[in-house]
């Protein structure tokens, strides 16, 4: 038998009336009848009819969230801290993937209002974030997280990732190393030039040529291979660094396939950090993203706006951490003079993956439109 408010009611001792008030969040509740209520409610099993709530006109008592791929681990972890944030709140979190592709991001947020969210969390798929018209006309609250748009003036949660780059490249330089190759996803995506931007301020500050930026794409079998057959093709920096999860999975991937030592023959540096980080070996240097506190400060966001709140639009901005562990050291002594020796080959064009850090940037940033 279904169990219904009343049935709360009762057992919590409370009005049906204050039943739902917790359960729509109301604030006038008093917090010790909040905890009854929801106590009575975990103990009997009881769901909020969310089509009822529909069905009345009223936006459920959930929340949507739309990534780009949850296939990459990055994105699954921003979602595990967000939900549990959302669940501390009496919310519930359903999620969509947009598969890196804008016509299926269209099509997801679609989807998800039709479920008449309180609130979105998006992270976009591209720059434009085209989708975006889609959810101001419905007047649901979003905050968008980690690709924020150019000009975008809403709510937002990110990184700071000239610092993350710097991060990194600092480690490598201040280890002695020279040729460095950046593993990146695209520079399509705004987080990622921002990245290779502070890689390039950590070279120049200390005299030396930007690196280069190897584009590996967002899927992990293309990126191992792109890696691969680059260094099949006998480019041998002293060390490779990574700006994203999937990259860094290439890396160690195509250094397997070349039966290459870490630190010993190339020194690595991840991006996220992640527990079998720790659990290769050797256990991987890397720079870890803020993603508790990624979740909790969307969450604020949103709940905010979902409980009327009409202040200015907030951007957070958040401080990786670099974790220095065995998977790099200064280059050997056989390694500095390969260095010395010879530079890498110049790409021809159809080295289509392979740009400078400084002509990699592939459109004007003023000239990007948000709908």
């Amino acid at each position: 038998m279904k169990v219904s408010i009343r049935d709360v009611a009762a057992r919590a001792g409370v009005s049906t009336g204050t039943v739902s008030n917790v359960l729509n969040g109301k604030p006038t509740v008093q917090p010790h009848l909040v905890d009854r209520v929801r106590k009575a409610a975990r103990e009997l099993g009881f769901e909020p009819d969310q089509a009822a709530a529909q069905l009345r006109g009223r936006p459920a008592r959930i929340v949507a969230a739309l990534v780009p791929d949850l296939y990459n681990p990055y994105f699954t972890s921003l979602l595990a801290a967000l939900e549990q944030r959302v669940r501390e709140s009496g919310y519930g979190l359903i999620v969509a993937s947009a598969n890196e592709s804008p016509r299926e991001e269209r099509e997801r947020l679609t989807a998800l209002l039709a479920w008449r969210p309180a609130g979105l969390v998006i992270v976009p798929c591209t720059d434009e974030f085209r989708g975006r018209s889609l959810v101001t006309q419905r007047r649901v609250p979003f905050v968008v997280m980690d690709r924020i748009p150019v000009s975008f003036r809403g709510d937002a949660v990110t990184i700071d990732n000239v610092d993350a780059g710097r991060l990194a490249a600092d480690h490598l330089v201040s280890l002695g190393h020279r040729h460095v190759v950046v593993a990146a996803s695209t520079l399509r995506l705004r987080n990622i030039r921002e990245r290779c931007e502070g890689v390039r301020q950590a070279f120049e500050a200390r005299g030396l040529d930007a690196p280069r930026i190897f584009e590996v794409g967002t899927d992990f079998d293309p990126a191992a291979d792109a890696l691969s057959a680059f260094m099949a093709e006998g480019q041998r920096p002293t060390a490779l660094l990574a700006l994203t999860a999937i990259a860094t999975l290439g890396i160690l991937t195509s250094l397997q396939r070349r039966g290459l030592r870490i630190p010993q023959d190339m020194s690595v540096v991840g991006f996220d950090d992640y527990s079998w980080m720790q659990a290769v070996s050797p256990p991987l240097t890397s720079i870890r993203q803020p993603v508790e506190a990624m979740g909790r400060e969307a969450w604020e966001r949103l709940r905010a706006r979902i409980d009327g709140s009409v202040a200015a639009p907030t951007r957070i901005s958040l401080l990786c951490e670099r974790i220095e562990r065995a998977s790099t050291s200064a280059p050997l002594p056989a390694q500095a003079e390969r260095d010395g020796a010879r530079s890498f080959r110049r790409p021809k064009p159809a080295d289509e993956h392979i740009r400078s850090i400084n002509g990699g940037k592939p459109a004007n940033d003023s000239a990007e439109q948000v709908d």
